[in-house]
């Protein structure tokens, strides 16, 4: 109540600024903001090679989930989250990611959420996000998320709604219950999806209402794109990401230097295989 989460501490301090816009735009669907980037595969295909050389397998799913983590640590504002009007710093870092059980048109779905520090290796991630996988794709396990939805689903509509209608008002007040927030995939820091797995490009995917979602990258399929670099066009082998943020957390320019912090770490993922160390990186920059 009055400002107090159990999941995020409240910024008190903002911008005048960033006062005024969660007033006027009150929900995720106001202020959706939307990008795209083609990232060049060059870099990525190379350390991929390279580990399968040492006998270690690396996806292009490990690193993209690995540099989302380390630039979240690397960009706090972008673990914010709005919630009614006030902005609030969330408390650690987390990924949500829908994984289908089998891709058939029938396949279940399921949606994970798994808890990092920020300072975890590529190698840490990796084996966070393989045993993740691996044990949701199992046709017979539920997850504890699957288990509520199911519980609740037997209901009649009328029961739901009321239910999730309780919720979103908890929620807003700050009385969410804390084991409600640890199941659900809607309160994460942000949204990942893999579509390429599907066999079609990067899209926009929406912000949810419900939650505290503040960010949604969708990863596209591998394709030959045509680059600009250094005055000349190119065609190169590239993966689109597709990228939905709440504008209401940073400014624009945060959010470019964040991108292109992004875009970096994707064309060298060997600086992911150290721990990220913040205190080493503010070191660098008062050497500067």
């Amino acid at each position: 109540m009055f400002g107090h989460r159990s999941d995020g501490k409240v910024i008190k301090n903002n911008d005048p600024y960033f006062k005024i816009i969660p007033i006027i735009m009150k929900t995720r669907n106001d202020s959706q903001v939307y990008f795209k980037q083609d990232i060049k595969l060059n870099g990525m295909n190379e350390y991929i090679e390279k580990k399968a050389a040492e006998g270690i397998k690396v996806s292009y799913m490990d690193i993209i989930y690995a540099a989302l983590i380390r630039v979240i640590a690397m960009k706090p504002q972008l673990n914010r989250f709005i919630m009614n009007g006030r902005t609030y710093q969330r408390k650690g870092i987390f990924v949500s990611l829908a994984i289908k059980k089998n891709l058939t048109e029938d396949g279940e779905e399921t949606t994970t959420k798994n808890e990092f520090t920020g300072r975890e290796s590529l190698m840490e991630v990796k084996e966070i996000l393989d045993k993740c996988i691996y044990t949701n794709k199992d046709q017979s396990y539920d997850s504890a998320t699957d288990s509520f939805v199911k519980f609740f689903g037997r209901f009649p509509v009328w029961f739901y709604k009321m239910v999730i209608n309780s919720f979103m008002f908890l929620d807003k007040h700050g009385l969410m219950p804390k084991a409600i927030i640890k199941i659900s995939p809607f309160h994460t820091s942000a949204f990942l999806t893999n579509v390429g797995s599907l066999g079609i490009d990067a899209i926009y995917h929406h912000l949810y209402n419900f939650g505290t979602t503040s960010l949604f990258l969708s990863m596209g399929k591998k394709k030959k794109s045509y680059l600009y670099e250094d005055d000349d066009i190119k065609v190169e082998k590239a993966l689109t990401v597709g990228f939905v943020g709440d504008e209401r957390i940073c400014d624009g320019y945060y959010f470019a230097s964040a991108f292109k912090t992004l875009v970096k770490i994707l064309n060298r993922p060997e600086v992911l295989e150290q721990p990220y160390d913040p205190n080493e990186e503010k070191k660098a920059k008062e050497t500067k």
